[in-house]
Formats: structure tokens, sequence, C-alpha cells
């Protein structure tokens, strides 16, 4: 079983050993208390099935309420601890602004005020190697001073604590034996990389959510077990792996974005597959979109991304949090998200949400703001009857009032045209995101496949796929749970990274070994604490940059271990990597490593090979529905048919429905559908469409 809570629905996926859904739900997420809606959810797909609690093997986790805690401030009172004479390290942050020229700009919230800043004597310099000993005399006074200033949690972060944790575990240790009802996170444990200000704004970030996160997973696991659940809680990471919640716990952090990063890891699997290499996941739920670029089946990648930024699309503008996580691109772009029209007669939709409670206008929840699922409604693409499994109440007559009232009214429009000018705006928004993404990346979005999932994905691919120059689309199936699905797929995993800063032209391929090796213990006990059997597989990479430059570059470095004449290899990989993001190397320039990762995973299953190339077959429509079409510009008869009807081989020309339990795909006019061999459906422009 997995479960993913979201800011709008929690989601429920029952899969049998084979690998096949036996059964899923889509219940609202309760805000309140997000254990009951999983616990709604979970009995839903039980009862669907005909199983049992006791039946269960393996259960996996994702939640949103780590993200949502440090987005809305909600998390503990933090004081930091940092080495003497370091104590403003985020006030000073970057030493610039993040938009150079701006008169009226919002700082980032760190979340820590000066006054709960606090210095211990002692130093460690970038070697590893003690200069001054830890001022132990001074921490009881230390101790008092942070009880003093009402904090609940600390933040411990000592100069190159990645390369000699001694002080910080030294200090730990005292503290705990003073404040033992104060929990610390430790740098050295959080993110053990060069950079202080990163790495003590991921400390922070751990520690604020720590003690919320300990409370709720324990509430969790507690409650879950009293169902009649025996196996272990696993939890999915930002990273795409699973931990237990023993690591999730002590590390926290790790766990935001990890709901987006189960749709990232059903979208890899399905390209393997389908042996597509060049893939845009596209995940739209209720609060928010998320888009990520996958090459060679594998999602991109980062060690860095901020939250809550002041500003939208500005890099700096944020918190940056330094770990392993699948890199997508996030926007407030939701069934959920209220659209309004702004001061100078613009329609604007998100990032506010109208989320699980009240909902959307349509929804008869009291909620009285249009969404963009509000707009659908009146575009005729959602059935009323049937919509989330028949569990929601929809009143197409409340969403067209929302609509004519807040978006109609200040523009002279009816409800329809008001619909339009939501969807529009909305997919626009989307596709230019994920150009963006691209653009940023180095890569071109046009020969890609979409796959696209999500409650409201299917809802609007062709949509967004048409904007962002995609000719091809792949909607899996029980794509309404999509996330959820894909932490069945996830590895049990572990992600380290260590700073060690190397010349390769002096490389100690001893020292670097011997780092690895001692990576790959402690990465080893974590996963088998989470997966006792299985193959284990292992990644290492290498950070590498130009000497002189601020960021590096990842280099996969395969499994064996290293030896002096290796360096000339890795330079002709850094070289070819360089030059495939950048379009040219540097000659004559000193290359250097400033960190080494290692990945360890218990292998998975492989996917089950599809195919589009099946014998097509007209498909007899089950009825008919008056839909908004978006090519021809106005309203026209749609087929409606049911996905459980479809066979290999069925092909619906749009415009259509395809309708099924959680969610409904829009096959707009200028595309085709096909279903493959293994029930995904194919959607492509068709050919008089294409530019």
């Amino acid at each position: 079983m997995a479960i993913d809570i979201g800011g709008t629905f929690t989601d429920t996926v029952l899969m049998d050993a084979q690998g096949c859904v036996r059964a899923s739900s889509k219940v609202s997420t309760t805000p309140h208390d997000p254990v009951a809606g999983a616990i709604e959810g979970a009995e839903a797909a039980l009862s669907q099935s005909g199983a049992i609690w006791s039946d269960i093997s393996a259960f996996i986790h994702g939640t949103t309420l780590a993200t949502n805690a440090l987005i809305e401030k909600r998390g503990a009172v933090v004081a930091t601890v940092t080495t003497a004479g370091f104590r403003d390290i985020l006030e000073i942050a970057y030493e610039r602004r993040y938009s150079q020229y701006a008169i009226d700009i919002e700082k980032p919230d760190l979340l820590v005020a000066r006054h709960r800043a606090f210095t211990i004597g002692g130093r460690i310099n970038a070697a590893g190697h003690e200069l001054a000993p830890l001022d132990d005399v001074a921490v009881p006074t230390l101790a008092d001073q942070i009880a003093a200033s009402g904090a609940e949690t600390i933040a411990v972060c000592l100069l190159h604590a990645y390369a000699n944790p001694d002080h910080e575990q030294k200090l730990a240790q005292m503290l705990g034996e003073l404040l033992p009802d104060i929990p610390v996170s430790l740098s050295h444990e959080v993110s053990p990389e060069a950079r202080e200000f990163d790495r003590l704004c991921t400390t922070v970030a751990n520690a604020s959510v720590r003690p919320l996160m300990v409370g709720y997973l324990a509430d969790f696991q507690k409650e879950f077990y009293r169902c009649g659940l025996k196996c272990p809680v696993l939890m999915m990471t930002a990273g795409g792996g699973m931990t237990t919640l023993e690591t999730a716990a002590r590390l926290p952090v790790r766990l935001v974005e990890s709901g987006p990063a189960g749709g990232a890891i059903l979208a890899a699997r399905i390209a393997a597959g389908a042996d597509e290499r060049a893939v845009l996941s596209f995940d739209m739920g209720g609060t928010t979109a998320k888009l990520c670029l996958i090459d060679d089946f594998r999602p991109q990648m980062a060690r860095r991304f901020e939250i809550a930024r002041a500003a939208r699309f500005i890099r700096g503008s944020g918190m940056p949090v330094r770990i392993p996580v699948i890199e997508m691109i996030e926007i407030g772009a939701g069934g959920g998200s209220v659209a309004a029209v702004d001061g100078i007669g613009r329609v604007t939709v998100g990032p506010e949400s109208a989320g699980a409670d009240p909902g959307p206008a349509g929804f008869a929840r009291g909620g009285e703001l249009p969404t963009v699922t509000d707009a659908d409604i009146v575009q005729g693409y959602i059935d009323p009857g049937s919509f989330a499994e028949g569990r929601l109440t929809v009143d197409a007559k409340l969403s067209a009032t929302a609509l004519e009232v807040h978006i109609g009214g200040p523009l002279s429009a009816a409800a329809e045209t008001a619909a339009t000018a939501v969807s529009e705006i909305v997919d626009e928004a989307m596709a230019g995101a994920g150009r963006m993404h691209a653009v940023e990346s180095g890569k071109d979005l046009a020969s890609r496949l979409m796959i696209a999932f999500g409650g409201n994905g299917p809802l609007h691919a062709t949509r967004v796929a048409r904007r962002a120059g995609v000719r091809r689309i792949l909607i899996p199936r029980d794509p309404g749970v999509g996330s959820a699905a894909g932490f069945l797929f996830a590895p049990v995993s572990f992600e380290i990274i260590r700073s060690r800063y190397t010349r390769l032209d002096d490389l100690q391929p001893e020292m670097i070994n011997a780092l690895f090796n001692e990576m790959a213990e402690e990465a080893v006990a974590v996963v088998r604490a989470g997966a006792p059997e299985g193959t284990l597989n292992q990644r290492r990479v290498a950070y590498m940059r130009y000497r002189g430059q601020g960021h590096e570059i990842e280099v996969d470095l395969g499994n064996d271990a290293l030896h002096a004449a290796d360096a000339e290899r890795l330079g002709k990989a850094f070289g070819d990597e360089y030059s495939r993001q950048f379009g040219r190397t540097v000659p004559g320039m000193v290359t250097e490593v400033l960190n080494w990762g290692l990945t360890v995973s218990v292998e998975t299953s492989a996917a089950p090979q599809a195919s589009a190339h099946v014998a097509g077959r007209e498909c007899v429509a089950t009825g008919h529905r008056r839909i908004w079409c978006n090519v021809s510009g106005r309203f026209r008869d749609a087929e409606v048919h049911q996905r459980a009807d479809l066979v290999p081989g069925s092909r619906i020309a749009g415009p259509a429905l395809i309708t099924e339990a959680q969610t409904t795909t829009f096959v707009s006019a200028d595309f085709v559908a096909e279903t493959d061999n293994v029930g995904n459906i194919w959607m492509t422009l068709k050919e008089e469409h294409a530019t």
C-alpha cells in the first residue's frame, strides 16, 4: 500500500506482488488531522479489493506536511549555534540581493531571529584539523541562553564540521544533558557539505520541522498499527527513494517534496517500459503542477532547491536547502488554484489554492471563489456525477456563479467566457514553466514525450502540450493516483554527499576510496534497516568544476575503486559533460572536485514493456457531452468513453473524453488517442495541426 497526502486530496494505491494495481482511492485531505483522511482512503482501497490489513506486506507514505510547515512557518522555534565570530551567517547569506534594483525587496524568511543566534568557541579547519578546542566551559551558559530565548529546537552548524564532526558531536552530547527536552540537529548529519550558509539553512529547516514530524510520524504509525497494519512504514524521500521512519524522524528535511518525487519515479519507470529516453513528466494535482525532465529513464537530479521564495521565479529569494532531490519546477497551478482579476483587469490564477476545505465553489462546501476545477466544470470536461469516484458532490451552477461574479463581472463576460480565460491562463502558465525549466537545463521539449498524471494532468495535458510544443503524450494506467503508485516502484535507498576537496592533477585514490567505503557503510546500514533482503546497487559520482568557479556539475564515476590512472578518465568525462551543458570546454584550466556522492539502493523489478504500435481499431462511445472545444473556439459535442472499456489498439479521435474513477483524459480536437498493449493511452498531435 502507498499513501500520498497532498494539499487537496489523499491518494491510496494497493498493488499486488506482480505489480498490478488491485485498488485505489482518492479522498479529500483532512488538514486538521491528515491521518484521518489517510485511514479513510486506505480502508476504501482495502474494501474495493477484498483485502484486510494483515495482507499488506509493504507500506510506503509520502506527505506534504514538512513542505507546508516550512512554507507556512508553522515549525518549532529554532535557535542556532555557530562557531564564534560567525553569528550572522544567516543575515549575511550570499552578500547580494536576489533582485538588484528592486527598492521594496522582500528578504527570505530564514526562520531564526538574531536574538536566537548563538556562538561557541573552538575551530576546525577545512582539512578537518582542530585549530582550537571546543570551549566546553561555556556550554552551560550557552544552554541557559538557549532556554531563555524560548527555543524549542536547536540547529548546530560549526565551521567545517563536514570534514571533522568531533566538535558538533561533543556539543550535542553536552546540550542533550543540559536541555534534554530540546532536540538538536547537527549539520554534519543533515548536510555534510561545504558552503556554510546553505548548510546552516538546511540544518535550520531540519530543526524547524523535526518536532512536528517526529510527533506526526509516531501518530501515523500508531494509528495504522491500531487498524491492524503489521509491516513497517517506509517514507518517501525528496531524492526518489524510501527510508525508515527512524531516519525520516532524524532527517525530516529529506521528506520535503517527497510526494512529487513519487510521480517522477513513476514517469521514469513508464519511460523505461516504453523505451522513451527523452521525457517530460507532467503532474497536475489539486494544489500545484510539477514538471520534471527525465533522460535515459532517470529523473533529473539536483542537490539544492529553495523553499518559500519571496519572488516565485527568482533564484535566491527563498530558503536554500541542500539535500539530494529530484529536480522539478513546481507552480501554484492545480485544480484548486484560485482565479481572480487584478487591479488592471488581468485574469490571474494561483498560487493561492482553495485546498481541500472549502475547495472549489462547485464542490458545494462553502467555497465561493472560482478555481481551475470550476472552469473545467463549466467547460464540460468534468462529469458532476462521477467526479472523485462519486464521493464529492459537484454543482455546476455554483461553479458558473463563482466565475460569473468574480471573473465575468469585472470583465463584463459570461461564465463560459470567464472559464475559457481561466483555462487559457493556467495552461499557458504551466507550459511556460516547462519551457523555462527546459531552457535552464539546456534541453528541448519538442522531441520529448509528455507523461501526464495526477488528478488534473490528463485533463489539461493536450492543452499544455500544444503550448509547450510537445506532440506526443502518454497517460498511464491509474493516472489520478500517479504519485502514490510511483511510491510502490521506488527503491529503498539512501544518498550521502561528502565534501573532500581534490584537484585532478593531485588525485589521492586511497583517501577517496576510504571516504567511499565509509559512506557505503553508513548508507548500507540505513537501507538494510528498511530492506533486509534484495540486491544492493551503488552509484558513485563526483561534483567537479574548473578552479575558481562557484558551482559544480555531476560526473558519474562508475562503481570500481579509483586509481591514480583514473584522473585522465575523470577529466575527459568532466569535459564531455561540461561541453554538453555549456557548449564548450575551457582549455588549460585546473579541474577540481569539491564533493563526492554515493547512492545505495535496492534493485527494483523491471517495468513491463509497452508499445504504441498496436493495430488500431475505432472505439464505440458510451455517450456524448457538450464541451468547449479549445481548437475551434466554440462549444461542440464530444464522445465520452469509459477507460475500462478500452482494449489494446482502441483508437479515439478528438474531441473526446475518456473517463475513469479518479480523473478524465481530455482528447483535444487536434489529437488522436490510442491504447497500447499494457493499457497506456498515447495521444498524438494530428498531422494537419503539426507545424
